[in-house]
């Protein structure tokens, strides 16, 4: 088991171009042991440099799609490193102030399909992910600026099922945010473009081989939920909300799912649908009330 002296030699190792990979690697493994492992990387001479360096060596591999499967694991190393120094409640407003996640973005607006590909977006939505775990305006308003939600809305269409959760995740706590919500409904445009996505998505769902996905469902129904919050947004709900959602075959999914079931319920209600809520509330157990909006 690594000790402190360990991880401070592994992090001087990152200033190094000829031990760097090793050094990524290392710590990129044993992060969670090491609470305090961000104030040090934060506060270490040019390894916040040299992380960032890491990341802007493969844009040129980007487009035209040339990513390995060796360089994409080792930038993913640095990139969970940098989502330490963004989950640390000491380093998380530095973070921003210095606008690292822009470093990321390139990777997001990617397009193949190829696992080294798919690999760098997941873990790019991991920094973006950790940071909205907390709820802070401040990081809300950050990512509103630099245009985040098209990003989000371009995985969410292409990216694999686990991609796509985190990408839903993020847009979830953006609209959860009063800041979050007024901004995609301060237009029809942008609305539409997070609607046309989600309705996309369930439909995908839908039509998957496989059973669908109650996390993924999970997350789109409570974006739903809370877009239906927003009484210009509600009025639109009424529709475009997918019928798939008042379609008893298609929610049976859920049926293990008691939370995301009520939010459902309480969505349906919202936008007028309250004899589909009320047949989905005769399966819950214990049903707590469900209001009108």
């Amino acid at each position: 088991m690594m000790q402190n002296h360990d991880i401070e030699a592994y992090v001087h190792q990152l200033i190094n171009p000829q031990t760097r990979e090793n050094a990524l690697l290392e710590l990129s493994k044993k992060r969670e042991n090491f609470p305090e492992l961000a104030p040090f990387l934060w506060y270490s001479f040019g390894t916040i440099a040299a992380l960032l360096q890491e990341i802007v060596s493969i844009y040129p591999l980007l487009s035209p799609p040339a990513l390995t499967a060796h360089a994409s694991n080792r930038v993913c190393n640095a990139l969970a490193l940098l989502q330490c120094v963004a989950s640390h409640q000491d380093t998380r407003s530095m973070f921003l102030q210095a606008h690292i996640p822009l470093f990321l973005y390139p990777f997001l607006n990617t397009s193949s399909k190829t696992r080294p590909f798919e690999y760098l977006r997941l873990t790019s939505l991991g920094v973006i992910g950790a940071l909205v775990k907390v709820d802070d305006t401040d990081v809300i308003n950050f990512l509103l600026s630099t245009e985040i939600i098209p990003l989000c809305l371009r995985t969410m269409e292409i990216g694999s099922e686990l991609s796509k959760t985190v990408a839903t995740f993020i847009v979830q706590k953006i609209l959860l945010d009063d800041v979050g919500l007024n901004y995609i409904c301060a237009t029809a445009e942008r609305f539409f473009a997070v609607g046309a996505v989600l309705g996309n998505m369930v439909v995908a769902q839908a039509q998957a081989q496989e059973q669908p996905s109650q996390r993924l469902l999970k997350h789109i129904i409570r974006c739903y939920l809370r877009l239906s919050d927003n009484p210009r947004a509600r009025e639109a709900l009424r529709s475009c909300l997918p019928e798939l959602l008042r379609n008893p075959s298609f929610t049976a999914c859920l049926k293990n799912d008691e939370t995301t079931r009520r939010w459902l319920a309480q969505l349906l209600i919202n936008v007028g649908f309250a004899d589909a809520a009320q047949q989905l509330a005769q399966d819950i157990v214990a049903p707590t009330p469900l209001t009108a909006a």
